[in-house]
């Protein structure tokens, strides 16, 4: 059980003062969730015209290593970024300071072929499924248990329909066996009844501005680490 820190995420700008979006801006923020209790981190690198990059990949991570010696980092690779099949390939073929892992969204049409991409560039793989179609679409791949993790993301406003995703995805992950760590997070409004549900389960959970902004109560928090503080206390007991 974790506490993972999702510290930017495709947040514009103006979602939080202390949004971090430079690499110099992550590694100082991911330092301090670290200190507050991350045991890994999950990033959005920025390229400098503030978007969302793979090919800022290489910069970013090596400030956080730097930052944060001896955590494990990670990165998406949402379609989105690139929103183009052979860019997203080339940049994660391109990567020399590889992270240790990375997000792949089952429900994204190339997901196979980027897992396997992955695997032979030696980087672990966090398998995103936020449906019940994507738990079965993962579980139905030869190759489903070469992955780090499950990661289970529901961004579903509605709690009791986000719960029933969730209960749904970890049932089809059972029926076929799967016997891979799991990692839940929700999003906004869910945020907090996701975390709480991982600790009762034993899995692991993330937090962070990239899944939302407000503490347990209700107000914004002041930055990154004051979320992980406070995910960390739950898990904590």
């Amino acid at each position: 059980m974790i506490v993972q820190a999702c510290i930017n995420g495709a947040r514009p700008r103006d979602f939080h003062p202390a949004l971090p979006l430079t690499a110099e801006a992550m590694a100082g923020d991911a330092a301090a969730c670290v200190a507050a209790g991350a045991s890994e981190l999950h990033i959005h690198p920025r390229g400098l015209d503030g978007r969302e990059s793979l090919a800022a990949v290489d910069a970013t991570v090596l400030a956080l290593r730097q930052a944060c010696p001896g955590t494990l980092i990670g990165v998406s690779t949402g379609a989105w970024i690139e929103n183009d099949v052979e860019r997203t390939r080339a940049a994660i073929s391109g990567w020399r300071e590889l992270p240790d892992y990375a997000s792949v969204n089952l429900s994204e049409v190339d997901a196979p072929r980027v897992m396997e991409l992955l695997r032979q560039r030696g980087v672990g793989i966090e398998a995103g499924l936020a449906t019940v179609a994507d738990a079965e679409r993962f579980v139905a791949l030869p190759d489903h248990d070469r992955v780090l993790r499950i990661l289970i993301e529901i961004d579903i406003p509605d709690l009791s329909v986000a719960l029933d995703e969730a209960h749904g995805i970890a049932t089809v992950l059972d029926r076929a066996g799967v016997r891979r760590s799991i990692l839940l997070h929700g999003v906004d409004t869910t945020v907090w009844p996701l975390v709480e549900l991982a600790y009762r389960k034993r899995w692991s959970t993330r937090v962070g501005l990239e899944d939302g902004k407000t503490l347990a109560d209700g107000t914004v928090a002041k930055d990154n680490a004051a979320i992980i503080a406070a995910a960390v206390a739950i898990f904590r007991g």
